[in-house]
């Protein structure tokens, strides 16, 4: 009995020595062990470096939706985010150890994350461009400036006493008062849709249709400086204040009409207008 312990052993010994001749598989096993211990280091490496990936991904993501904020775009929720994610906790067996196994499935589906990430993000800065290319088109023709010269009341808009007929009635627009023939300006870029004298009780008017569903009404007006299909910059003279149709005195009425709904004006008015100073950049332009 010893001795046939004493023979096997030998038998191991001399295998080895020999390269595994007898093709027992020991020395190979060694390998693998090795090889799987490789396996896990390299894998727990590439796990840590997609998880700083990771981060990196998160901070670009808070960058997007601050460009996205201040080109009016909503946030990217968490609830948006999740929903780009969906499908990414499928876990496989791809016949390997089961400890390999999960580092491998762990990784596959981190990578899978990042790129959805990445696709969520680079479609994000796409609408952001997009947007911001729209604004820049769409800021210019803004009705964001006070159209006239002069003294105007913040309560004028809205229902009020009307001093002609002598009872409440919607005044649409705001009244601005100065002398007959002081300048009128466009308060944004636009295309001369009406002007001249109506049937209305505004007298001689314009109507400047700025679109993005922005419309401005200038009425009681002395005098129209353009006409119909003329367009026409923000800062323009469009035309001179005036006392025509039903008016108490001299003064400029300014509507602002956004897809059709009436705004107060008020809520585009910038009184520090400097009109020379528009004007002669308007000149320059040209």
């Amino acid at each position: 009995m010893v001795l046939g312990m004493f023979m096997l052993a030998a038998g191991f010994v001399t295998n080895q020595m020999f390269d595994d001749f007898l093709g027992l598989g020991l020395q190979r096993n060694q390998v693998l062990v090795a090889e799987n211990s490789v396996l896990r280091d390299q894998l727990r490496t590439i796990g840590g470096r997609l998880q700083g990936l990771q981060s990196k991904l998160a901070a670009l993501s808070e960058q997007g939706n601050e460009l996205r904020l201040l080109v009016d775009l909503p946030k990217l929720d968490d609830d948006t985010r999740s929903a780009g994610f969906g499908g990414t906790e499928e876990r496989i067996d791809l016949g390997v150890p089961s400890g390999v196994n999960r580092m491998l499935n762990d990784l596959r589906l981190s990578m899978s994350k990042a790129e959805k990430e990445l696709q969520l993000q680079r479609t994000s800065y796409t609408e952001a461009v997009e947007k911001y290319d729209m604004n820049k088109a769409m800021y210019p023709c803004l009705p964001a400036i006070k159209p006239m010269e002069g003294y105007y009341s913040i309560h004028g808009f809205g229902m009020r006493y009307h001093p002609v007929f002598h009872e409440m009635r919607l005044h649409e627009g705001l009244d601005i008062a100065n002398d007959i023939g002081t300048p009128v300006h466009a308060t944004g870029d636009a295309v001369v849709e009406a002007a001249g004298r109506t049937e209305a009780g505004l007298g001689v008017m314009v109507v400047l249709n700025h679109g993005y569903g922005y419309t401005t009404v200038y009425g009681h007006l002395s005098r129209v400086l353009v006409r119909p299909g003329d367009r026409v910059k923000r800062g323009a003279t469009i035309a001179l204040c005036g006392k025509t149709g039903i008016a108490t005195g001299p003064h400029l009425h300014y509507e602002v009409r956004l897809n059709g709904v009436l705004q107060n004006p008020v809520d585009f008015f910038f009184d520090d207008v400097d009109y020379k100073k528009i004007k002669e950049q308007l000149a320059s332009s040209q």
